[in-house]
């Protein structure tokens, strides 16, 4: 069982940036693919990133591939989403979601089995 918290969020103008962090309970947290989630009022849920094991295994919606980074710090149970170049449209409700890292990365939501609370990131033109 792994709980998620979400932290980071807040209201921002075009073109900054924040960081948010995803911050998971448990000792098995290195075996658990992270990812990143969002949704907008009146829109589905949309993938945003997922890291795997390392830093080295990422996936990245094409949305926000060159302005967010996703990285974790396995030593304090903490994902990070580091939001650049931010935009009016990323406005949204951001999630954590954990899964079993050893079915590799995806950008399904359903296949995540644990989900964080929320934050609201709100980007001002």
């Amino acid at each position: 069982q792994v709980q998620l918290v979400e932290s980071g969020g807040g209201l921002v103008q075009a073109g900054g940036s924040l960081r948010l962090s995803c911050a998971a309970s448990g000792r098995t947290f290195s075996s658990y693919s992270i990812g990143w989630f969002r949704q907008a009022p009146g829109k589905d849920r949309e993938f945003v990133a997922t890291i795997g094991w390392s830093d080295a295994n990422t996936l990245y919606a094409d949305s926000v591939k060159g302005r967010f980074t996703i990285s974790r710090d396995n030593s304090k149970n903490t994902v990070y989403l580091q939001m650049n170049s931010l935009k009016p449209e990323d406005t949204a409700v951001y999630y954590c979601a954990a899964r079993s890292a050893y079915g590799g990365l995806t950008r399904v939501w359903s296949t995540y089995n644990y989900w964080g609370q929320g934050t609201q990131v709100t980007v001002s033109s």
